[in-house]
């Protein structure tokens, strides 16, 4: 028979709350990565709320390097700064908003890991060679020689 959090003792019962909670404010913090969830929270009038600002203000905890650490999308903890200022949190619920931060994330995933021998191009014209499997040298990037 399994027993629950209660049967263990207080001292399980408040690692498992505190686990819970861990797990809840980490997947949270992380969804802030996504704009297009910015853009529906601002939407909704969520970020406007009194007692959602101080709860992102709360999550700042999550800057910290032993929490940050636990972090998937490091985009997720600058989104939580900006929410930090009224003016973003007004607007990012338009929709040409939502879109440039969207196109600036896609631009800073695609081009963050370039090629040193690729730096001081157009991070386009980079892209395309990485793509296409060309390097400055001629070598083959992909290892399909």
């Amino acid at each position: 028979m399994s027993q629950g959090p209660a049967a263990l003792g207080p001292d399980a019962e408040v690692r498992v709350k505190n686990r819970a909670r861990f797990e809840l404010e980490l997947e949270f913090v992380q969804a802030l990565a996504n704009p297009f969830y910015l853009h529906s929270l601002a939407q909704q009038g969520v970020l406007n709320q009194p007692a959602f600002v101080n709860y992102l203000e709360y999550l700042q905890y999550w800057k910290e390097k032993d929490y940050a650490r636990f972090i998937l999308y490091p985009h997720a903890l600058h989104h939580l700064e900006l929410l930090q200022h009224e003016k973003f949190r007004e607007e990012i619920s338009k929709d040409g908003w939502r879109d440039f931060l969207s196109q600036k994330q896609y631009d800073h995933w695609r081009t963050w890991r370039q090629p040193q021998h690729l730096a001081g191009q157009d991070p386009a014209d980079a892209t395309k060679e990485q793509d296409l499997g060309l390097a400055a040298d001629g070598a083959d990037t992909h290892g399909d020689n």
